[in-house]
């Protein structure tokens, strides 16, 4: 449990068996969490397994219950609730990873661990950046920064730019959030830290489409694509075909679109989250296409799943479009 599961680490493969191997081992966390309530040492596994399980198959536990139980002064209770908050986020509810945060960055504040601090105030600026609080999202992110520059950490600060720079662009300040992804970019040694620079990238092209500049969005997406082809993150690829699938369709590249939405759909794997986006994507093609019977069935498939992960805003999207194409059917 305890090796490295960052994408563009090397114990990242070696954590895969989590697939196959997920409920047996929350069924064993939940017997031993049971019987053994003050051991670090179960506690610790417990966070482990749900930073595996968010990196390689998210799906929600029934151990949150326990987890909150813990006392506040439990050494390991702010890394689990931190590990939950993720796992609730990689589903899609994002009031109850923003709920979680909240509750972590309490504990670290009073244990005056800095760099935990730093992680979740980062963490919330994008937690409220998904709940649409984008002045919230941008004040938690200025905060994160400025701990990152009091402890020296480079790469955090870069993180945290990037982080930063999707709450400004959500906020449409897009020439402030060009700045930050930039000095996030900057900020980075020659070598390593590929996946972060391969994020980098994909938020550019966000930042270019909506800036009106098509090409620039085109070039940078298609250098996140290269970066994350060449280690096989299915996570990333997932997102950068839906977002390349998104401005060919909004262009009226019909067949670009649907080629990258093909690929998007080859990256999904374990994720029900992006199987509910890439399905909601496909309705809202068939919709701007006038396919009603297609967009329709679609959608209440997204719905469906959005409705088992507990993601209400998106559901909350889907039956808005469900009204809209109920509405032109008519």
């Amino acid at each position: 449990m305890s090796v490295d599961i960052y994408p563009d680490k090397p114990g990242y493969g070696e954590a895969r068996w989590i697939k196959l191997e997920d409920l047996n081992v929350e069924h064993l966390l939940n017997v031993y969490t049971s019987t053994d309530i003050e051991s670090g040492g179960i506690w610790d596994t417990c966070a482990h397994f749900l930073e595996h399980l968010n990196r390689h198959k998210p799906r929600l536990v029934a151990l949150g219950s326990k987890i909150e139980g813990l006392s506040d002064d439990h050494p390991s209770k702010p890394q689990c609730l931190y590990q939950l908050s993720q796992l609730f986020e990689s589903v899609g509810n994002d009031a109850e990873c923003k709920r979680l945060l909240s509750r972590a960055l309490e504990i670290w504040r009073e244990r005056g661990d800095g760099h935990q601090v730093a992680l979740v105030l980062e963490r919330l600026s994008d937690a409220n950046r998904m709940l649409g609080l984008y002045k919230e999202g941008i004040r938690r992110g200025q905060e994160a920064l400025e701990v990152y520059e009091q402890l020296n950490d480079t790469v955090g600060q870069a993180e945290c730019l990037k982080t930063l720079a999707w709450t400004l662009h959500g906020d449409h300040q897009f020439d402030a959030a060009e700045e930050a992804v930039s000095r996030a970019i900057d900020l980075l040694p020659d070598k390593g830290n590929q996946l972060l620079i391969c994020r980098c990238h994909r938020i550019l092209g966000y930042i270019y489409r909506d800036k009106d500049k098509t090409e620039k969005a085109i070039r940078h997406f298609e250098t996140a694509l290269g970066i994350a082809s060449s280690f096989g993150w299915h996570g990333q690829l997932f997102w950068i075909r839906y977002s390349l699938a998104g401005l060919f369709f909004d262009r009226g590249g019909f067949d670009d679109a649907n080629a990258h939405l093909g690929h998007a759909k080859s990256h999904v794997i374990n994720n029900q989250y992006n199987l509910a986006r890439v399905t909601e994507l496909q309705a809202r093609f068939w919709y701007g296409q006038r396919k009603f019977d297609e967009a329709k069935s679609e959608v209440l498939r997204a719905i469906g799943v959005y409705e088992k992960l507990g993601a209400v805003g998106d559901v909350e999207d889907c039956r808005q479009l469900l009204r809209s194409i109920t509405s032109e059917r008519e």
